[in-house]
């Protein structure tokens, strides 16, 4: 049994920040019922190279990025461009808990597919929608996108290498905003249908990818609104924390001239910075009145880093962990994904799954959530655009083959 048995999802969202909320609602067992446009569906199946190759070695339909965020779902097509597809959706909706779509504000009203249109007949129903910048305010009509919003919500401002060391706005390396965001949506539309099985009344969760991207500036916005200082891009230094960085050290035996190899020290704590100090050979730093606390080592960072960066250039990565790790001082290797994915633990904790899919076997990225009495579900990316339509039509419907096939000859499904 799985902690969300018995709610249907009808997803009508695309690409990552919508369906990443429903991927995860589908791992705890949710029924999500994903709606694609007929022919092309999910713009995701078609954003790659890579795709998963063939057993003779070419590339098929199937694009790593849809496989990445589409798990434990059934896909169904339906073009509610058309009313004959607006009438479909408002049948399934009856047999729904959670409607989830990431349309352009005023998009689903258009096609009588909006909150108020759709709880007049499913008065219980949990409508989630993600947007750029929310239903309301001046940007409510723009479209967004993660990396915009990165920008316009001040993480790349934050991020990056410091401007007098010749950096400058960069983005994350993953759309972090639209996976936070999934992630929101995931939280509020847990607490809308608690909210829904108390009372009986649904209600509509409005999700901005701005509005999650200020956020999660965390202590980062924090400081600004308290001090009323703009914080800069600090490389790979942390703001309020010193020594918390990458540092360069010494190349291991035997590396390619010219290689250069990097490590994390993260120092939380002034009893951790004892310890540091005490592995690196250098206790006197501890005891400095200048670097005791955290605070001063934050305000002398300029001489202390520079001290630091000298130190750690004294010993291999291997060498340093190995101390480190033994003086429980938190640090950490720099691993690229070929190293992530054979990296020991990782493995131990299942966060690679094979998978059986008809065209060949494959390894995918599991749910990281872990529970002890309602395990996650481990079901493949609907493969097939629209595999499901026949199942999911007759299931929940209960239509004929003769139904069916007249909204086949329509191209509706």
């Amino acid at each position: 049994m799985n902690s969300l048995d018995g709610i249907r999802v009808l997803d009508l969202s695309r690409v990552l920040a919508g369906p990443w909320c429903t991927q995860t609602l589908a791992d705890l067992g949710a029924d999500v019922i994903k709606i694609e446009r007929p022919v092309s569906g999910d713009d995701t199946r078609s954003w790659g190279p890579p795709f998963l190759k063939d057993a003779q070695g070419k590339d098929t339909a199937e694009a790593a990025y849809y496989l990445g965020t589409n798990r434990n779902k059934r896909s169904v097509t339906c073009d509610i461009a058309q009313p004959e597809g607006q009438a479909l959706i408002r049948e399934l909706v009856t047999h729904c808990d959670v409607f989830v779509e990431n349309f352009k504000v005023g998009d689903m009203a258009r096609y009588g597919l909006d909150f108020a249109s759709l709880s007049a007949i499913n008065p219980k129903l949990v409508y989630c929608s993600v947007t750029g910048f929310g239903q309301t305010g001046p940007y409510r009509e723009r479209a967004g996108y993660d990396y915009a919003v990165q920008g316009i919500g001040g993480l790349m401002s934050v991020t990056g290498e410091r401007d007098d060391l010749g950096g400058g706005p960069q983005k994350v390396g993953v759309a972090v905003t639209d996976l936070f965001t999934g992630m929101y949506a995931t939280v509020s539309i847990l607490a809308a249908l608690r909210h829904a099985e108390r009372t009986g009344e649904g209600q509509h969760v409005d999700m901005a990818l701005l509005d999650t991207q200020v956020a999660m500036l965390a202590n980062l916005g924090s400081n600004y609104l308290v001090s009323g200082k703009v914080p800069t891009r600090a490389g790979n230094a942390h703001q309020n924390i010193v020594p918390y960085q990458v540092f360069e050290v010494k190349a291991a035996e035997g590396a390619a001239p010219g290689s250069r190899d990097h490590l994390i020290l993260a120092v939380g704590n002034d009893g951790q910075f004892v310890k540091f100090c005490a592995v690196a050979g250098r206790p006197d730093l501890a005891q400095d009145p200048r670097y005791a606390l955290n605070a001063d080592r934050v305000r002398h960072r300029a001489e202390l880093v520079p001290m630091l960066e000298t130190i750690m250039m004294s010993r291999t990565k291997a060498e340093w962990l190995a101390a480190l790790e033994a003086a429980k001082v938190p640090c950490g290797a720099i691993n690229h994904l070929g190293e992530v994915f054979e990296d020991p633990q990782v493995r131990e904790r299942g966060m690679v799954s094979d998978w059986a899919h008809p065209i060949k076997p494959l390894k995918l990225v599991s749910s990281p959530i872990k529970l002890s009495r309602t395990p996650v579900r481990q079901d493949l990316p609907p493969p097939m655009l629209g595999q499901h339509t026949q199942e999911v039509l007759a299931e929940v419907l209960g239509w004929s083959p003769e139904q069916l096939g007249a909204l086949r000859g329509k191209g509706v499904i």
